[in-house]
């Protein structure tokens, strides 16, 4: 047998390292896209990345603190193998030692070089994860300042695109990628850097898959019937520079929310119940049913957040489409423009005041804390991206 090892040393507790590698949520934090895991010998070990590459094992020994050691046996790989992780405390550090066997001959020489590297990688990012909370694949991938949308066949015939495969741009960010090379409201993308955009959340991060910042792509698409392709420029990512107090979190997340709920609420003065209600287009939200749309990004934010408190955050096959009947509910039960405004005022102070009750174990545990954290702080954050869906949605009701 051939052993590729890899040893890094994180200044992270212990117990953090052992459940890196034995929780799902743990585990797509700094290893993979998608994690399933039962971590007792013979539970299964389940590792998903985009492009549709897994390995599908078992764990094989557990000790806790000490040892974990799991079968693996990717979709590419001609045969199963064996990896063991050991955890040794070395002055308040921890020392991770990987160790994955393969087979000692030529079909594997390859493939034990390929490990070699991709271990090596991804325990430079457990070190950042666990250190820092920082994710170094989020850190390095770019922006492209995009508001995807919803794309159906009734607003493909609307809009008079004639594919039915694509992502529509409910808007563009200013100063980004996608704003410099002139993309624009209900552009349909069908092709980015020559791979396909179709109706996947998954199509379009795997199109940019290794690039960075900075890097130029060719984009296709859809303007109505014609056909476009220009170069964009991808965006450099910013990262929030994330205080690991709940309090300062607190404070810092309002003060970007505060703002941009009072510009919301300055939208709807002068207009009515029934204006607020209207639709610009049959197949096109309200004002009232994009704030119904906000509000129910506020609530999944509470989900979310206790998934990755709990540690049992729920798989996910993508983001999901947005459900018009949840939208009109929260808009049959809130029928007035004051009732669905204070509703997502009451909804994010329910958000913020979870972040300010953060237990300190939650906080301890880097990457998950950051993950959250990075999402709230972002300055093009959910609320101010739909600002002028509703002021033109609003605008068409007076007409």
């Amino acid at each position: 047998m051939t052993t590729v090892t890899t040893e890094i040393l994180v200044d992270a507790p212990l117990k953090f390292a052992y459940r890196a590698f034995t929780n799902a949520t743990s585990l797509r934090e700094w290893l993979c896209d998608v994690a399933t895991v039962e971590p007792h010998p013979r539970g299964r070990m389940y590792l998903w990345w985009r492009g549709d590459f897994y390995s599908s094992g078992h764990y094989l020994e557990l000790d806790e603190n000490k040892k974990v050691k799991f079968r693996w046996f990717s979709n590419i790989d001609p045969a199963p193998t064996e990896v063991t992780v050991t955890f040794t405390e070395k002055s308040g550090s921890v020392e991770v030692c990987l160790k994955h066997q393969v087979p000692d001959d030529s079909l594997w020489k390859e493939a034990a070089e390929s490990f070699r590297q991709n271990w090596e990688e991804s325990l430079e990012n457990l070190k950042s994860v666990l250190e820092t909370g920082v994710d170094l694949r989020i850190a390095n991938r770019p922006m492209l300042g995009i508001m995807p949308g919803d794309f159906t066949k009734e607003q493909a015939a609307a809009l008079g695109v004639p594919v039915h495969d694509g992502l529509r741009l409910d808007g563009v960010l200013d100063g980004m990628g996608a704003q410099k090379c002139g993309l624009q409201k209900d552009d349909v993308i069908v092709e980015m850097a020559g791979h396909p955009i179709i109706n996947d959340a998954s199509s379009l991060p795997n199109a940019i898959a290794g690039k960075k910042g900075g890097d130029k792509i060719e984009v296709v698409f859809y303007r109505g019937a014609e056909k476009k392709t220009v170069t964009m420029q991808l965006s450099k990512r910013p990262m929030p520079d994330v205080p690991f107090n709940p309090a300062e979190l607190e404070k810092q997340a309002r003060q970007l929310f505060e703002p941009a709920l009072v510009e919301l609420e300055k939208a709807f003065e002068g207009f009515t119940d029934a204006q607020a209600m209207t639709r610009p287009e049959p197949n096109e939200w309200s004002a009232l049913e994009t704030v119904a749309h906000l509000i129910s990004g506020e609530r999944f934010n509470i989900i979310y957040l206790t998934g990755l408190v709990d540690g049992y955050e729920p798989v996910t096959d993508g983001f999901g489409t947005n459900i018009h009947a949840q939208v009109q509910a929260t808009v049959k039960t809130h029928p007035s423009i004051k009732l669905m405004l204070d509703t997502l005022r009451k909804a994010v102070d329910e958000v913020l005041a979870y972040v300010s009750l953060l237990p300190e174990e939650f906080v301890a545990n880097k990457g998950s804390y950051h993950r959250f954290a990075s999402i709230l702080l972002q300055p093009n954050f959910h609320l101010t991206a739909h600002l002028q869906q509703i002021k033109d949605a609003l605008a068409a009701a007076r007409k």
